[in-house]
């Protein structure tokens, strides 16, 4: 049976840490930042994880990840 493909774009967002939890970057964070508030954009820079809710639409995106 051939390999499964990657979706690209997912696999360019998500990186797996050791635990097998999958961080990500905030989204809206590129432009149109005069009326997002200075604290809105402070937490924006930090990574999250993604939810347990969500693991295995992005496992399914990203098999070998």
């Amino acid at each position: 049976m051939p390999k499964m493909k990657s979706n690209r774009g997912a696999a360019k967002r998500f990186r797996v840490t050791g635990s097998g939890k999958l961080k990500f970057h905030h989204a809206f964070t590129s432009h149109i930042l005069t009326k997002k508030s200075t604290k809105r954009k402070r937490n924006l820079r930090k990574g999250t994880y993604a939810s347990a809710m969500d693991l295995a639409n992005v496992r399914r995106l990203v098999p070998y990840i």
